[in-house]
């Protein structure tokens, strides 16, 4: 499945009609999840007839496809069956418990409600809330697939305007020319990454970069009195400079990925939990900033796609361990260097990539030899077998035009 995105273009009176169509889709979702806390035992298809009666009371959600009724009943039940597979998986802390929606920024049709012009440049919306045609602007040209390929489509409101996307079923693999290397990477704060051949990439941190910009717009926003214009419009700003920044992050994170897994056969990277590294205060703003999410995403979906095999280890005592004689070496967050008493004395960042990589290797099956020189560039020669038998992540598939 690959997600195609394009920039809609049409007037106030559409996009007001979009904004109706997005208020509409939250109250099916609230109104399903309420229906579900009052009633036990109900299941996805009770949702899915709910959204009929919805229809028969209420002459605003009527005006909405029946199709887009339904997926607002799916997102409602997404959230229900998530939270109880976390208590059943027994996630420690909070397990989620589904609540109502207050911001919804997108309304979703199955494959009823619109229809593509045969130049593959408008699409049209056919129910009763009155989006009508839309001009559409993008590197993607539909006429590639087929209509039947089309599985969604979701109408998304950003700060900076209103996009449409289609979810298309095909296959996306490339076979690759085998590159006889392998890599592991630690991600970090002061570099992006260092690989276990000593190679750095450096940290863009666009939030910090683009906070100035961040304060001077919030200042703007304070200054202007709630509920009026100008306010509105200040907002706005702040959230498209917001937007840029996300952008750049995300953009950043998957022409790394995709220039680490094209160049390598197997990649090792650490199975960090982000979730429970920003609980640290000081650290939060600069984790979030770096993007190591986006960067694991992108190389899961880069990896299952041409075929190559990414392995997540556990990253305990990888900055720790001698990757040379494999012995604890303690050392603060300050200490930068790794010295042993066997003569290995590197980088710590560029350690913790040689025993990720050293785990990864045991992770997916190695036979035969391998050779780490810690007092030299850190490459390796080796032998793994059973890439055929790794198990691939899979991840969703969000890719960009470009790539």
């Amino acid at each position: 499945m690959i997600i195609l995105e394009f920039k809609a273009y049409g007037n106030k009176s559409q996009y007001q009609s979009i904004d109706e169509a997005i208020r509409t889709m939250k109250f099916v979702r609230n109104s399903c999840l309420r229906l579900w806390m009052d009633n036990k035992g109900l299941n996805k298809y009770d949702l899915n007839k709910y959204c009929k009666t919805l229809a028969k009371n209420f002459p605003f959600a009527n005006e909405l496809n029946s199709t887009a009724r339904q997926a607002a009943a799916e997102r409602a039940w997404s959230s229900i069956s998530r939270f109880f597979d976390n208590c059943k998986k027994k996630v420690p802390g909070k397990k989620g418990f589904p609540n109502f929606q207050k911001n919804c920024r997108s309304v979703e049709y199955k494959q009823s409600g619109w229809k593509i012009s045969p130049d593959q440049k408008s699409i049209t919306f056919t129910d009763k809330k009155g989006i009508g045609k839309l001009k559409l602007k993008g590197t993607w040209d539909l006429w590639r697939f087929d209509k039947k390929q089309i599985k969604r489509v979701r109408i998304v409101k950003r700060a900076d305007g209103y996009y449409v996307q289609f979810c298309v079923s095909v296959e996306v693999k490339e076979q690759l020319v085998p590159a006889d290397a392998t890599v592991g990477l630690d991600v970090g704060l002061k570099d992006f990454y260092t690989d276990s051949r000593g190679k750095t990439e450096p940290n863009p941190r666009f939030y910090r970069t683009g906070e100035k910009r961040l304060k001077f717009y919030q200042r703007r926003v304070s200054r202007k009195k709630k509920g009026s214009t100008n306010r509105r419009k200040a907002v706005n700003r702040l959230g498209r400079q917001h937007l840029k920044i996300s952008r750049q992050r995300e953009e950043h994170a998957k022409r790394l990925a995709r220039c680490v897994v094209r160049s390598n056969d197997l990649i090792a990277y650490e199975d960090l939990r982000v979730k429970n590294l920003v609980k640290n205060h000081c650290l939060a703003k600069s984790i979030n900033d770096a993007g190591w999410y986006q960067f694991r995403k992108w190389l899961e979906h880069f990896g299952t796609k041409f075929g190559r095999v990414t392995v997540a280890v556990n990253p305990a005592y990888t900055s720790q361990n001698c990757s040379g004689c494999g012995e604890v070496v303690k050392k603060s967050l300050s200490t930068r260097t790794h010295t042993c008493r066997c003569g290995c004395e590197l980088d710590r960042d560029h350690n913790a990539a040689i025993n990720i990589l050293n785990r990864a290797l045991g992770t997916v099956g190695h036979t035969g030899t391998w050779i780490i020189d810690s007092n030299a560039s850190g490459d390796l020669a080796s032998t793994v077998l059973g890439f055929g038998q790794a198990q691939q992540v899979e991840s969703m598939i969000e890719e960009s035009p470009r790539l």
